[in-house]
């Protein structure tokens, strides 16, 4: 098989190995490709591997060869799967390979709106402590997570995990049933609907996918019903925050603090409001790129290709 990846930056820089892939068959590596050159370096491939390329029908029609797709990610939005199926072309993805790593994301984003650890490491690295008149000094309110109500938006894998750490730190962790959204039974904590969680909620945790139900979904009107001391994380996707109303709440002071590991553009413009928000704190979609988390991703890839190779493919999104 004539395996093309046409994007291992980032998903892998230089620090996993390709062995078990070049084993399936005759691979060619990209560490980006420009939309000019996906059809001329697809055009041989049987096997394509991609993450961020955008595969349209026009694309997919045009590559002869071409009997799979594998996107290193869980998303496959990139992917005209639809068009792929029409041509008999399997589209896999990778489900489940970064929870750990983005639960754990999120929870150092609620201990830098809550501990402020950097701001205060900075601030010693530049003489502050060194020029104290005490023993200790905080440059803005430390908060202390045990007693706080957190509501997850989104309780899959992801929610779960970051609920089950918040729970470790004694905080009251609750499910948000979402309006035109029927209320699902089960689940390690108690659902609650939206409206009636926001006025008491201290931590809101986004971890939903963006569908026309969450797209926009914490915006003015949200904030405007949440208390003032209220935080919210981001882990989920950009556009379910709508930036601009999420600035103008942290310059007004009617929102407390604001995290992000996602924003609405990747990377974003610089004109981005949230870049120079107040109590804003923002990294650059890193969640699911520890070094273990990119191994699963690389591994189960390999098990799709050979799975499909042998015939019982896995993982398959466009049945």
């Amino acid at each position: 098989m004539k395996i093309v990846i046409l994007d291992t930056q980032p998903s892998n820089p230089g620090d996993i190995s390709w062995k078990s892939l070049e084993a399936l068959g005759s691979l060619t590596t990209y560490e980006l490709s420009p939309p000019e050159t996906i059809m001329d370096r697809a055009m041989e491939a049987e096997v394509l591997i991609t993450n961020k390329c955008k595969l349209t029908a026009e694309v997919i029609r045009a590559l002869p060869n071409l009997k799979l797709i594998c996107a290193t990610a869980t998303g496959h939005d990139n992917i005209d799967s639809a068009a792929a199926r029409e041509q008999g072309i399997a589209v896999c993805n990778v489900p489940a390979y970064s929870i750990a790593s983005t639960a754990q994301t999120s929870i150092a984003l609620l201990l830098e709106l809550t501990q402020h650890c950097g701001l205060h490491s900075d601030a010693v690295h530049a003489g502050e402590w060194t020029t104290a008149s005490a023993f200790c000094f905080w440059k803005t309110p430390l908060v202390e997570l045990a007693g706080k109500n957190m509501l997850l938006i989104g309780s899959g894998n992801i929610g779960t995990a970051v609920g089950q750490i918040a729970v470790a730190f004694g905080m009251n962790v609750r499910s948000a049933v979402l309006p035109g959204r029927p209320g699902a039974s089960g689940g390690p904590f108690p659902r609650v609907a939206l409206d009636d969680a926001l006025p008491d909620t201290d931590v809101f945790s986004l971890h939903c996918p963006l569908t026309d139900l969450t797209r926009g979904l914490v915006n003015a009107d949200l904030l405007s019903r949440m208390k003032p001391s209220a935080l919210i994380v981001n882990a989920a996707r950009g556009p379910v925050v709508v930036e601009q109303d999420v600035a103008d709440a942290l310059h007004c002071g009617i929102l407390a603090g604001f995290a992000a590991d996602v924003l609405s553009a990747e990377p974003p413009p610089a004109d981005n409001p949230l870049l120079g928000a107040p109590r804003c704190i923002i990294t650059p979609h890193l969640a699911w790129a520890t070094r273990e988390a990119r191994q699963r991703l690389w591994d189960v890839i390999a098990a799709n290709v050979e799975a499909f190779m042998a015939g019982a493919p896995q993982n398959v999104v466009n049945l």
